[in-house]
């Protein structure tokens, strides 16, 4: 074995990289980008849930304990009415709101505090602090040790039965289609460049659009019946929740995936080889996994990055597939056809853009 053959070898390898920037970028400079987002996510986040507060106790212990939620740290508290709460949940603008009965400081003195707790429910994490500020209200406010606090939680969506799949099953059906439909469509399409096959095509009396639209409808098709997949796997034997229509669900994975294919037809125009191909993942996947809602609810996020969010196809498609699954929504919700109407606004824009740099990038 000659270690001036290897050395020679290793001096090669890095010379190629070194003559490679974007390559260089993506070792020493998108490391740094996504830890830098992560940790901006993370300690620039409001974790403060917003929740309502309805007071009807006729007694004082109502009165305190309000109060002691209005100082909490935990939660950002706002006096509500109780008949207002559940329009409240639904439109987002509360993750909980909680009612103290007309007769709550009464029932107080039989020895039992039992404040309901209406959760939104779709959401992981979310109720945890709401719970925690009110047993600290009561802790601080209420009365004697030995009455005992038991809470009476409802759930709008959702329910106790849920585990952590439940709540981000619908969430990752979406990523893992547009994930790996992206990538095996760039892929596969730089192969087709590299091969030769798309400069014999554009020499022919195709038109560009007509090549794109092939291209597309056959990696769409391949994409469907990964999507059933997935959907079947997930519902039949994950047992993920799910209270909303099957057809509707892969009808958003659908577009998930005529998005992700359009997307990875697009960038494949930039890249010369497999490996550059493969770098688009961190620039393109990894952002949208931490900014789309999946890990954090977009509305905890920093205002910045909320703004980055909401141009993301991912965020909607996120929303509607947890919109369906967790809340049983139809096409009736004006919210549903919002996030279905942005991501396939989404495919037609990229397949214009797709047609429109085909013939420069095979030039």
């Amino acid at each position: 074995m000659s270690g001036h053959r290897i050395g020679a070898i290793t001096r090669r390898l890095l010379q190629q990289f070194r003559r490679d920037r974007r390559t260089l970028a993506l070792l020493f400079v998108a490391p740094i980008v996504i830890l830098a987002l992560l940790g901006y996510m993370i300690r620039g986040s409001s974790s403060t849930p917003s929740v309502g507060i309805a007071n009807e106790d006729q007694g004082p212990l109502g009165a305190t304990l309000a109060s002691a939620l209005e100082r909490s740290s935990l939660i950002s508290a706002s006096t509500i009415q109780a008949s207002e709460g559940d329009s409240r949940l639904k439109d987002g603008s509360l993750v909980a709101y909680i009612v103290f009965p007309a007769d709550f400081s009464q029932r107080a003195q039989s020895g039992t505090i039992a404040p309901e707790v209406h959760l939104e429910g779709s959401q992981p994490g979310t109720s945890v602090p709401v719970l925690q500020a009110l047993q600290q209200a009561f802790a601080s406010s209420g009365p004697a040790a030995a009455v005992h606090f038991q809470p009476q939680i409802q759930y709008l969506y959702g329910g106790q039965g849920l585990d952590r799949l439940d709540y981000f099953g619908a969430a990752f059906i979406g990523l893992i289609v547009f994930f790996l439909v992206f990538v095996i469509t760039i892929v596969a399409f730089l192969n087709e460049r590299s091969q030769g096959t798309l400069e014999r095509l554009m020499a022919s009396p195709l038109r560009r659009g007509e090549i794109v639209i092939g291209y597309m409808i056959g990696f769409t098709v391949l994409a469907l019946v990964q999507s059933a997949e997935v959907l079947l796997f997930a519902l039949a034997v994950l047992k993920v929740y799910n209270q909303g229509n099957v057809i509707l669900i892969f009808g958003l994975e659908a577009l998930m995936a005529l998005a992700a294919v359009n997307l990875g037809i697009f960038l494949s125009m930039f890249a010369r080889t497999e490996f550059q191909a493969v770098q688009f993942i961190p620039l393109v996947v990894v952002p949208q996994f931490l900014l789309s809602g999946i890990l954090f609810p977009v509305s905890t996020e920093p205002k910045p990055l909320q703004v980055i969010s909401d141009v993301l196809p991912l965020t909607y498609a996120v929303n509607g597939l947890r919109d369906v699954m967790i809340k049983g929504a139809d096409l009736t919700w004006s919210s549903l056809q919002l996030d279905a109407g942005v991501v396939a606004a989404y495919c037609v824009l990229l397949i214009v853009a797709g047609v429109a740099t085909l013939r420069r990038r095979i030039a």
